[in-house]
């Protein structure tokens, strides 16, 4: 399943806010990302047709299992390579900005290697 970076954003803000708060609206995603509304509004409509996210009446935002499950692929990378970057000195505001242009483009055999290697630092000695 490919998927192109932007709507991996998307589902990482969904899962992000949900997170946070439980319920999700456009404008939330939205004022999260930085983005206007009508760039919200069609990647909600392209998420939707995809099935990767559901709308309800209310406009509440709800990740489907595949929504999901890419959500959680991205928002794992972004957290384990912005922390190794963090530990490798880099300033908290650099590594969370490189980390968000790894996670998309990192291939799944780097990443798993690199999770590797950070498991094996907090690994006890």
């Amino acid at each position: 399943m490919s998927m192109h970076e932007s709507g991996e954003m998307y589902l990482e803000a969904i899962l992000v806010l949900s997170k946070r708060s439980g319920f999700v609206r456009s404008v939330d995603v939205g004022e999260y990302l930085g983005y206007s509304k009508p760039s919200v509004s069609r990647a909600m409509g392209i998420l939707r047709k995809g099935d990767y996210i559901r709308m309800d009446r209310d406009g509440a935002l709800t990740l489907t299992d595949s929504g999901r499950e890419i959500a959680e692929k991205i928002y794992e990378r972004h957290t384990l390579l912005s922390s190794l970057l963090i530990r490798l000195g880099v300033s908290e505001q650099t590594a969370t900005a490189d980390a968000c242009k790894l996670e998309h483009d990192i291939s799944d055999e780097s990443f798993q290697a690199i999770k590797r290697y950070a498991a094996g630092l907090d690994a006890p000695k």
